[in-house]
């Protein structure tokens, strides 16, 4: 991390945190040892032998958390726009909630510390190349053109299907093994292909190419829009990251100007994507209307969001889905004031299954203003975040060893991430940043997490089985 930038940040957390304290309604040292483990725990993510789990966790919960209170603090006298249950702003209340947060930021340091010492860290060198990377170097035009049709197929039907979409109903009529694939793709299964590729492009050229960057922001703006989601800077921001590492280890220079392309064509298509996403998701509601109707007004509806594309209003959601929309301490404050908390609490969380249209099992808990939801196209939950909900039973112990095991976990699937992508940091950072995104948005149908990560294992294991085969291909050949 360059030092100038570590001061400039230091100083402006600094002084916001003064600012807090000078608001907050409970113990001043208790704040600021929640300002030191929060921000800590981001500094930590960008160490020298951070994983990439260490550094979307750190992002993630700094947002959700510090970055969040401490703005309402300073400007909304501490209330929240989300639900806190029967929070009622007492310095004591929040005092206990602040005291359990820096308990689990905590924990995941030391899981990260344990990670660095005696686990793994990524290698300052990395060693070339897979048959898959053979495969790739021979087909290089047929692969690429493969992947941009299969994408823009992929995003097209599923807008037109709604096939997969975030907070949408399941499809009728459509076979479960095609929702399946959907599923995988749009989340993570095209952001795999592009890990891969991004890698062989690379080292195939030995310098910064051009076009691939491009097309796989491209291709994550494209897939998102069909999702109906705004999570654009998700994915990418994990390959982004992995780029500039794998960069580092390949001593290939970084053209700065690029760089500065690549981050001012993503930001367009961030702020691009907003109102478009938003008229989409509006359009999706309107269930009363045949398929058609519905096929028809989609496209309606994109025409006249580019249309009407207005930059300061983008700016001014973009500002409020990182200060509202952030998952985090909403959650934490509805569990820790809440006085029904037991094991009897967590395991009944446990046992929640999903049922369209019907109300989360913790925004029933706290009586969040989604429960009872009337909104028909979308399933509209709130999430408790993965500490508020092993907070469930009211054990700081339990907290503390759940996110210490947790972290450590998770440290081993991203390295399996990266041995069996045939040491692959780009799709590593991809893996990384699912883990973390998952642990961040965890207590709404926690069983059902198997399915998550057991689609990370066989995208993992597919990629290593084609790298195998084809292996045996070219042996057999050399042979014949």
């Amino acid at each position: 991390m360059d030092f100038r930038f570590l001061i400039i940040f230091i100083s402006l957390v600094g002084i916001s945190t003064a600012f807090a304290i000078n608001e907050y309604t409970g113990d001043s040292s208790v704040f600021l040892l929640f300002s030191i483990t929060s921000n800590l725990l981001l500094y930590f993510g960008f160490r020298k032998n951070a994983i990439y789990f260490d550094t979307f966790i750190g992002i993630f919960l700094w947002l959700g958390f510090w970055f969040k209170t401490t703005v309402n603090v300073i400007f909304f006298d501490g209330h929240f726009s989300e639900s806190v249950g029967s929070f009622t702003g007492s310095g004591l209340e929040f005092d206990h909630a602040l005291l359990i947060a820096s308990l689990a930021f905590t924990a995941l340091l030391i899981a990260s510390l344990i990670r660095e010492k005696f686990i793994f860290i990524y290698p300052e060198k990395e060693t070339e190349n897979s048959s898959l990377f053979i495969f790739y170097s021979m087909h290089r035009k047929k692969v690429l053109i493969a992947y941009i049709l299969v994408f823009i197929t992929i995003a097209i039907t599923n807008l037109y299907f709604s096939i997969y979409q975030r907070g949408g109903e399941k499809p009728v009529g459509i076979p479960v093994i095609i929702t399946g694939v959907y599923t995988w793709l749009l989340l993570f299964g095209l952001s795999s292909f592009a890990a891969l590729i991004l890698k062989y492009e690379f080292s195939l050229k030995k310098k910064i190419v051009y076009f691939v960057p491009i097309l796989t922001l491209v291709e994550a703006a494209i897939t998102n829009m069909s999702l109906l989601s705004r999570g654009v800077l998700l994915n990418t921001s994990a390959l982004g990251l992995g780029f500039i590492h794998f960069t580092k280890t390949h001593t290939i220079r970084i053209n700065v100007k690029y760089l500065f392309l690549l981050i001012s064509i993503l930001i367009m298509l961030f702020l691009i994507s907003l109102p478009l996403v938003d008229k989409l998701r509006d359009q999706a509601q309107a269930t009363s209307q045949s398929q058609s109707q519905y096929q028809t007004k989609i496209v309606d509806s994109s025409i006249h969001a580019i249309k009407n594309f207005n930059l300061i209003n983008s700016i001014q959601t973009t500002v409020y889905l990182l200060v509202n929309r952030s998952v985090g301490m909403e959650g934490l404050l509805a569990i820790s004031s809440s006085s029904g908390k037991s094991w009897d609490l967590l395991s009944s969380a446990l046992k929640e299954r999903y049922v369209e249209h019907e109300s989360s099992f913790y925004d029933t808990f706290i009586k969040s203003r989604y429960k009872n939801s009337d909104e028909i196209y979308q399933h509209t939950v709130s999430f408790p975040g993965f500490i508020a909900f092993f907070y469930y039973p009211g054990s700081t112990l339990f907290l503390f060893l759940a996110l210490f095991i947790l972290g450590i976990c998770s440290a081993l699937i991203e390295l399996l991430a990266y041995k069996l992508g045939q040491n692959n940091q780009i799709l590593a950072a991809l893996i990384g940043q699912v883990i973390a995104y998952r642990f961040i948005h965890f207590g709404y149908v926690p069983s059902q997490s198997y399915l998550l990560f057991g689609t990370i294992f066989l995208n993992l294991f597919i990629i290593y089985g084609a790298n195998k085969i084809l292996s045996l291909w070219y042996k057999k050949n050399r042979r014949c």
